[in-house]
């Protein structure tokens, strides 16, 4: 029987030191797991308290916890221990971990970590850096086991038993030549299954999925995603193995990205930071220039209305249905929009899909148009009796070209967008609603002047 991990909360282990029950605190703690004791410690907001629990847990495992905390809280450790830990701490954190978590400290703490940094690691650590950081580069990590063509089944075994415990991962095996170029890979499973005789190079597969140093991690991602990869390796411009990738490092970018695009599509400025610790200025910086390009573009709405305001001088009762028009165009435009980037960022929709996407919305569009029409028509003509039938059968018609007008326009930005290397993202709800409201009011008033003779 399968028991479940037993997890504190804040105010149980807030209880258990004001009792001083230091020994069962610390009993607790070696049984969760390391990712539930971060977040325990970021959850605590007390930094005294939370350094308190990182020094009650065995030396092997704070490692693995200061590796899943909050940046603050990892500053705040890094501030409070010794100089003779320091190293211990450094040494035994992943490669990729401590990348990441220089990328994200101040001057004065990135010094002192270098500092307790062996030179040659250092070196690695100064040439990591100087990749981009959304690059396959910035995201991989060394530790991994690397294997030589010549080694036998029984060399490669012994080889993994002896340093598999320091590498990010062992499932797969990676084999260079005498020039570190990548061959080849070898799965653990190959290993112990194989003649220990053989030669790994009789067993190795070469035809292996890579990426570049310079690759963009969507890029990365999406292999990730298209050949279930537990794991991938990063050549250089000359085939050399320089790293690896592994599946948690793209999980955090699949997360990251959608957490981007989620951002952009509500007209923000994209940020990494939690909202919780980001300053309201900044939040504030992020969303205001948005809200002035919207503002500003909003502004053709009001002079389209001027322009026909002699139009809704002679029939008031058109401008009780603008609203209406307006919020239902913004409407079917997002739903579109927002259907189209998702297919983008998932790669289920390709640019040459453009004409595709244009024939299903064309289709969708006049079959929601039919019955949002329909629909309304009938019910102005019951609820609304006062309503002339002309302005009733006038507001119908806008309603299905507006429709109509609002999916085409909602499938097509987002592939344009893609098409000249923008965020497709950049064309969701705020912007194609701010479209398609000036375009539906052309359209309204245009066929009420037609259908009225006004």
């Amino acid at each position: 029987m399968i028991e479940e991990t037993f997890v504190l909360d804040k105010n149980e282990v807030r209880n258990l030191i004001r009792d001083r029950k230091v020994v069962q605190l610390r009993s607790y703690l070696t049984e969760m797991y390391d990712a539930d004791i971060a977040e325990l410690m970021d959850d605590l907001n007390d930094k005294v308290m939370a350094l308190l629990l990182f020094r009650m847990l065995p030396k092997l495992q704070a490692v693995e916890v200061f590796s899943y905390l909050s940046v603050d809280n990892q500053r705040e450790i890094i501030n409070a221990i010794g100089e003779d830990d320091l190293p211990y701490l450094v040494d035994n954190i992943f490669f990729d971990d401590v990348i990441d978590m220089i990328e994200e400290m101040p001057a004065e703490f990135v010094n002192r970590v270098l500092i307790n940094i062996p030179p040659e690691k250092r070196k690695l650590v100064n040439q990591f850096l100087n990749y981009p950081e959304d690059s396959a580069g910035g995201l991989m990590t060394i530790e991994y086991v690397r294997l030589t063509e010549n080694m036998t089944v029984k060399n490669a075994l012994d080889h993994v038993r002896e340093i598999g415990l320091k590498k990010e991962t062992v499932y797969t095996c990676y084999i260079t030549n005498m020039h570190e170029k990548l061959i080849g890979i070898v799965s653990l499973r190959a290993l112990v299954t194989e003649d220990p005789h053989k030669k790994i190079v009789d067993i190795m597969e070469q035809d292996v999925i890579v990426v570049s140093t310079q690759d963009d991690q969507e890029v990365v991602a999406e292999k990730f995603k298209r050949y279930d990869l537990l794991a991938i390796p990063v050549v250089d411009h000359e085939g050399r193995l320089t790293g690896i990738i592994t599946v948690d490092d793209i999980i955090d970018v699949m997360e990251q990205e959608a957490t981007e695009d989620f951002q952009i599509m509500a007209a923000m400025t994209p940020s990494e930071e939690e909202y919780l610790a980001t300053n309201v200025f900044v939040l504030a910086k992020n969303r205001v220039i948005w809200l002035l390009v919207l503002l500003i573009s909003a502004t053709f709405t009001g002079s389209i209305m001027k322009n026909f305001s002699d139009t809704l001088e002679a029939l008031i009762l058109l401008g009780m249905f603008i609203p209406m028009l307006m919020d239902t165009g913004g409407n079917a435009g997002s739903q579109s929009s927002t259907l189209i980037i998702r297919g983008l960022a998932t790669g289920d929709i390709k640019l040459t899909d453009a004409f595709k996407v244009l024939k299903k919305e064309f289709l969708i569009s006049i079959i929601c148009g039919i019955i949002l029409s329909a629909v309304n028509f009938a019910r102005i003509i019951i609820f609304e009796p006062q309503v002339p039938i002309l302005i009733a059968l006038t507001v119908s018609v806008t309603l299905i070209t507006t429709v109509m007008m609002a999916k085409v326009i909602g499938g097509l930005l987002p592939i344009a967008a893609k098409k000249l290397k923008l965020d497709p993202a950049i064309m969701a709800g705020p912007l194609i609603t701010t479209i398609v409201d000036a375009l539906s009011l052309i359209i309204y008033f245009n066929i009420a002047q037609a259908v009225l003779n006004i």
